[in-house]
C-alpha cells in the first residue's frame, strides 16, 4: 500500500471513493457535484487529502483534512473531516495508514491537534480512533444549524 497527498490529477480516483463515502452517510450527490467539490477544495488549497493505493495503483481510500484554529489552544489545528476505505480494502490497515498520514502531516506542520467526529453507530471507526490515541470528548456537544444553500458554495 502507498499513501500520498492527492492532487488534481487524482480526481478520477477520488470522486468514486467520495461518492461511496457520501452514500455510506445516506447522502446522494451526482458524480459531477462530487468532482466539482473536490476539484475546488484542491485547487483553492482549502483541504488536504491523502489517498491510499494498492501496489497496482488502485485507489483504496482517502482522508480529508481542513485547517482551522483551536481557540482554546490559541493555535492552528486540523479537522479530520472525512475518512473512507472501500469495502474490499477494509481490515487491511488502510484506515490506520490514512489516519497515520493525517497525524504525520499534522506533526510536520506544527498544528496542536486533530479533531474528528463520527456517527454514534460507527463502532469500527471509534475502535480505530481510540486505538490510535484519540480521546472521546466528554465536555462538549456538537451542534449543527442548517442554512439555505448558496450558489458556488
Amino acid at each position: 500500500m502507498h499513501i500520498e497527498q492527492a492532487t488534481l490529477s487524482d480526481l478520477d480516483d477520488l470522486s468514486p471513493l467520495f461518492s461511496a463515502y457520501l452514500h455510506f452517510y445516506g447522502v446522494e450527490k451526482s458524480t459531477q457535484q462530487v468532482s466539482d467539490f473536490l476539484h475546488d477544495r484542491l485547487l483553492q488549497g482549502q483541504s488536504i487529502i491523502f489517498i491510499a493505493r494498492d501496489l497496482s495503483t488502485k485507489a483504496l481510500g482517502f482522508v480529508q483534512l481542513y485547517k482551522f484554529f483551536a481557540s482554546l489552544h490559541l493555535a492552528p489545528a486540523l479537522l479530520l473531516s472525512d475518512l473512507y476505505v472501500a469495502p474490499h480494502a477494509r481490515r487491511q490497515g488502510v484506515g490506520e495508514g490514512l489516519m497515520n498520514a493525517a497525524r504525520n502531516y499534522g506533526e510536520s506542520t506544527g498544528v496542536c491537534g486533530l479533531q474528528l467526529e463520527t456517527a454514534k453507530d460507527n463502532t469500527a471507526g471509534q475502535a480505530l480512533y481510540e486505538r490510535l490515541g484519540y480521546c472521546r470528548d466528554n465536555a462538549f456537544y456538537t451542534y449543527w444549524l442548517g442554512l439555505p444553500a448558496r450558489a458556488n458554495s
